[in-house]
């Protein structure tokens, strides 16, 4: 329609200058009157190509947690991460098909899809530390929801400050008297647990009073009365849940005789009229700021790509005065 080249069109449609090839006046103003006759739109995937980013960011979960009910652990973290993807203008691409190996998704593996995105959210309790150096080192972009420190070299990530958060728990039950409490949960592990508990021993060793450290059982609620605990933190919340019931049972008030302290919000179902005292995890806050930070990655404008944030205490009503 013009008489112009491919190239001429190209930079006109796109309202750049090329050093090489110079666009006479009359010349554009053909083209942009081409446009505006035939009402020609530019292909946006085309234009994505050209850039190299398809506006697909993936989501790949370790764990199961589609579909998400509104009660799922995982439902904050999801729908934060999409309101962000929503407000930056991507879509997301969820990877499903990835096999199970042992018991455990993997990223890689001979139908990899993973390179359909322009960068990927990873989502779970537990990340392979192999795959994420191999991330790390074939350059693909990435950022983890919660902290993670075992690829061998520095990963992105989104986090909750639970040092912090736990710390100033144990503080709390110092100041009410407590001066022998029990942390019930792995302790290590995941960097959630691992972080946990070294909050708790920082914060027990700090306040001058005895922290002990037990694994769910079915009898750790008898060791932990006999070691003399008056509160017991929980890493899980349905530990929680289930302990305070058995303590109810053995004739104990909560939290008049035993209090409790819940470090985190539930990640399985737990059945309970007990208003927990802890704190709560930004799950959705986490979700959209790992969007915020693969979105700087790929732009390339990326300051810092490790955040930890801060979680929300809450009072509760299961951390009182320790009994005499």
């Amino acid at each position: 329609m013009t008489g112009v080249s491919q190239t001429t069109v190209s930079i006109v449609l796109n309202e750049r200058d090329d050093a090489a090839v110079r666009i006479a006046p009359e010349t554009r103003e053909r083209v942009l009157a081409a446009i505006r006759r035939t009402g020609y739109v530019a292909d946006p995937i085309a234009r994505r190509l050209a850039a190299q980013r398809n506006r697909f960011l993936g989501v790949f979960t370790y764990e199961p947690v589609f579909p998400a009910g509104l009660g799922d652990f995982y439902h904050p973290f999801l729908v934060g991460i999409e309101e962000c993807a929503e407000r930056i203008g991507c879509d997301l691409l969820l990877f499903t098909s990835a096999p199970v190996i042992d018991g455990r998704r993997r990223i890689f593996s001979q139908d990899n899809r993973l390179r359909l995105a322009d960068g990927c959210v990873l989502l779970g309790r537990w990340l392979d530390p192999e795959e994420l150096a191999r991330l790390i080192a074939e350059g693909q972009p990435f950022v983890s929801v919660g902290r993670r420190d075992d690829a061998g070299g520095p990963v992105p990530y989104v986090g909750a400050d639970y040092p912090t958060a736990t710390a100033a728990q144990v503080r709390r039950a110092a100041e009410l008297g407590h001066r022998t409490i029990a942390y019930v949960g792995e302790g290590s592990g995941p960097e959630s647990h691992a972080d946990r508990f070294r909050g708790f021993t920082t914060a027990t060793q700090e306040a001058g009073i005895t922290g002990l450290h037990f694994k769910m059982d079915k009898l750790v609620l008898g060791r932990a009365l006999k070691a003399g605990c008056t509160a017991i933190f929980v890493e899980e919340f349905a530990d929680g849940a289930a302990l305070a019931d058995e303590a109810t049972e053995r004739g104990l008030r909560v939290p008049e005789d035993l209090s409790f302290v819940a470090l985190g919000d539930p990640t399985r179902p737990a059945s309970t009229d007990l208003d927990f005292s802890g704190y709560r995890i930004p799950r959705r806050e986490m979700g959209w700021q790992a969007v915020e930070v693969l979105s700087a990655i790929l732009d390339g404008t990326a300051g810092e790509t490790q955040r930890l944030l801060s979680c929300e205490p809450v009072t509760g009503a299961t951390l009182a005065v320790a009994r005499a």
